[in-house]
């Protein structure tokens, strides 16, 4: 299970807005002296934050690390907001084999993370 996820950017604002785009909700912007994070608010908590963290060595946006799936609403229309918004495709829509398991892409964000995004239908 999830308790919530961390996002890495070196460049906030298009990262908020990005995210702000993808998710089409606003996000909740706080700051922590020199690190920033935007959360997305789920029942009063935070369950992903994009942030800016000069303090944590290795904390920064990459496409070898960990990729977490986001819940799509409708993943082509998801995954063109993405595009749209300044993401690279770079794993198209696709079926996965195991029955009843549905769709998913994965992209590059703005700033090199990949996050895949995933439907069950």
């Amino acid at each position: 299970m999830i308790a919530f996820f961390e996002i890495p950017t070196n460049d906030f604002e298009k990262s908020v807005s990005f995210y702000q785009a993808l998710f089409g909700e606003t996000l909740e912007v706080s700051e922590f002296g020199d690190e920033k994070m935007a959360c997305l608010m789920k029942d009063g908590k935070s369950v992903c934050s994009i942030s800016s963290a000069p303090s944590f060595p290795g904390f920064a946006p990459s496409t070898g690390g960990v990729l977490v799936y986001l819940q799509a609403k409708d993943l082509d229309s998801d995954v063109k907001t993405a595009l749209d918004n300044g993401a690279t495709l770079v794993t198209p829509k696709t079926k996965i084999q195991a029955e009843g398991w549905g769709y998913f892409a994965i992209i590059s964000d703005p700033v090199g993370n990949r996050v895949g995004l995933y439907v069950d239908k």
